[in-house]
């Protein structure tokens, strides 16, 4: 099993071949993925390229690019495939023979035997690449929900893929903006696929698979999990025996995700969803390691707390990285420095130091990801509920919406946050439910990120190609009844999870060579998931509700039905204090703007009026996504 890096080209004539020259360049871009090996393979037209992180068969074996014993297949592969050694016996029996113990060798062996039908025996995580000699082709596949990334390039000379954006670049493709990826960043703070900032990038889509043959590329889909659910609500499956099947699923998800020739451990945040992982894996595994991060100047955040009731209730060997606002500025720009897209959920800072921290001690890391999209964990999730369910609590917060609307705003304390939430709520109840879903997704309405481009930018941006892409990624929401709540988070699955959530724990981790595991994310808790009511999720009362009712008894009782935080780093403080500089004299001035020609100086200037007033609101997570951006496009232009 292995983290890793992958990249290669498949050149279609001389011209495409040329490109072969950079090879070597975007293996090595991508060795703080992989720091324990790199290798590639050329075989003329076709190039590919490794880097490894050793977790399962350390040895020499493992290595990659790895070719079977005739040299007609050879592959490249990221991540790992859980149910690998029941495979492997089934290959074994058919009259295979194995040269390794890697879960790599069973992928290939199996790809040979089966083709593309293999994809829907694997239980994982991946991305890699096959290229078959005999048949010319180069099949390139990307996991079902999207926990490991795959980038690519196809033009009529050659296709390139890769792990990371910078591997790619290395190939020397031209870097032209996408305006309508930066639209929609500046409203989301994160760029959706299949889309990336360049034009001539694409990602491939979770549970898609594409074939490489005669110049021509194929993409397709293999795997979509249903948001009908199918549950009935009969005695056969009542609440009751849900929840024991759910958590009969998720402690077979949990163990197979304790296979390592490694150390490993957990994040423990405090929360349900990670102390729901650290319970399940204390239980077959004694003395688990389990690491959190608290926050000295941040109480508000700090939920050391409960994490260190968790450990003590699962008897874990329990460390507390404790920082300050200073640790966490101290490592901003390695951070931003890793970034090869404009990315802007400043969480990500949060997991970078963790990541950074925990891999010192341990090499895998299990986290609580995916919980929140699969089973309505958030605020957006209960206010959506609350609309669709109607009541006097709702049309009393409308009411008082000219209030909302006046009164100071933050994230950072409890009334300003609940304010902010009573102020958003109360914005989308004019809303279909389509664009209340895009509104209380993003940090910024389209009108608002509209304004921030220029007049130059404005007109290179295609109108209609924008409510085309967006349409596209809001397809699944069909009501606005209870019944259809399911499609809400079916939507979560597909942006929210893979864009965001997913892309900042895949980045962070890889950038300080820790491989994260998610076992809420197995695909089969994903299709019990969307197969439950809307009831056995969310109620008035709770959100999440099978989750906390399924943990109830295993965890300490303090945790039940709490109210959720997420992090959120100093922003504004920093922006009004350390950042203020890089925001006025640098990234954010406004002679750089005008030459860089590509924003608007006059609102660029009315929002940072807006930082330093007295009612900034949400202001300092737009001006983040600002100065991320800056940030990344004077790296790359």
């Amino acid at each position: 099993m292995l983290m890793c890096g992958i990249t290669g080209i498949f050149a279609f004539n001389e011209v495409g071949r040329f490109s072969m020259i950079n090879l070597a360049n975007a293996v090595d871009q991508l060795s703080s993925r992989g720091p324990d090996f790199g290798d590639s393979f050329v075989d003329y037209f076709v190039g590919l390229g490794h880097r490894r992180l050793s977790v399962i068969d350390t040895s020499a074996s493992g290595n990659q690019p790895m070719s079977d014993p005739t040299g007609r297949y050879t592959i490249v592969f990221n991540g790992e495939i859980y149910n690998y050694l029941s495979l492997r016996e089934t290959l074994v029996k058919q009259g295979m023979q194995f040269r390794s113990n890697t879960d790599t060798e069973v992928l290939l062996q199996l790809y040979m035997t089966e083709g593309p039908t293999c994809l829907e025996k694997l239980n994982g995580f991946f991305a890699f690449a096959i290229f078959d000699k005999e048949k010319n082709t180069l099949f390139v596949a990307r996991d079902r929900i999207g926990i490991k990334p795959l980038l690519y390039h196809f033009d009529e000379d050659k296709f390139l893929f890769a792990s990371e954006m910078k591997a790619l670049l290395s190939f020397g493709i031209e870097k032209q903006l996408d305006y309508i990826s930066l639209k929609q960043y500046l409203q989301l703070n994160y760029i959706p696929a299949p889309h990336t900032i360049f034009k001539q990038v694409k990602k491939l889509l979770p549970g898609h698979y594409m074939l490489i043959a005669n110049g021509q590329m194929t993409v397709q889909p293999y795997y979509q999990v249903s948001s009908e659910p199918a549950y009935s609500t009969t005695q056969k499956h009542t609440y009751e025996a849900q929840q024991k099947q759910l958590l009969d699923l998720f402690e077979e998800a949990v163990q197979k995700r304790l296979i390592a020739d490694v150390p490993l451990g957990a994040f423990l945040s405090g929360g349900i969803d990670s102390s729901a992982v650290v319970a399940m894996a204390a239980k077959h595994m004694p003395q688990l390691n389990t690491f959190s991060i608290g926050y000295l100047d941040e109480p508000f955040f700090d939920e050391t707390r409960y994490a260190n009731l968790v450990a003590k209730h699962c008897g874990t060997n329990h460390t507390v990285f404790t920082l300050s606002n200073q640790d966490l500025y101290a490592y901003l720009f390695d951070m931003l420095d890793y970034l090869d897209e404009p990315f802007a959920d400043s969480s990500a800072l949060a997991v970078y130091i963790l990541s950074k921290y925990t891999q010192k001690q341990v090499k895998v890391a299990l986290s609580g990801d995916g919980a929140d999209e699969l089973f309505a964990g958030y605020h957006k999730h209960m206010g959506e509920y609350r609309m669709r369910t109607g009541g006097g609590l709702a049309s009393l917060i409308s009411t008082f919406a000219p209030l909302w609307r006046t009164l100071p705003k933050s994230r950072n304390n409890f009334l300003g946050n609940k304010i902010r939430q009573l102020h958003r709520f109360t914005s989308g109840t004019q809303l279909t439910a389509r664009e209340r879903y895009w509104q209380w997704a993003s940090f910024a309405t389209e009108q608002e990120a509209g304004n921030l481009l220029s007049s130059t930018t404005q007109q290179a941006l295609e109108a209609s190609l924008y409510e085309e892409r967006k349409q596209d990624l809001l397809k699944h929401i069909q009501g606005e009844s209870l019944e259809d709540f399911n499609d809400i988070l079916y939507t979560d699955l597909h942006l929210v999870l893979p864009n965001d959530m997913l892309t900042k724990v895949d980045m962070m981790s890889m950038a300080n060579g820790l491989e994260v595991r998610v076992p809420f994310l197995d695909h089969r808790i994903v299709d019990f998931a969307f197969s439950l009511p809307t009831d056995a999720k969310i109620n008035r009362h709770m959100r999440k509700r099978i989750l906390q009712d399924s943990f109830k008894s295993i965890l300490p009782k303090e945790l039940y039905n709490r109210p959720k935080k997420g992090f959120e780093v100093p922003l504004l403080k920093w922006l009004r204090t350390e950042l203020r500089s890089l925001l006025e004299n640098d990234l954010l001035q406004d002679q750089f703007i005008e030459e860089q020609g590509i924003f608007e100086v006059k609102a660029i200037q009315a929002l940072k009026q807006q930082l330093f007033s007295k009612n900034p609101t949400d202001v300092h997570a737009r001006i983040w996504g600002l100065l991320v951006f800056q940030h990344w496009w004077k790296k790359y232009f």
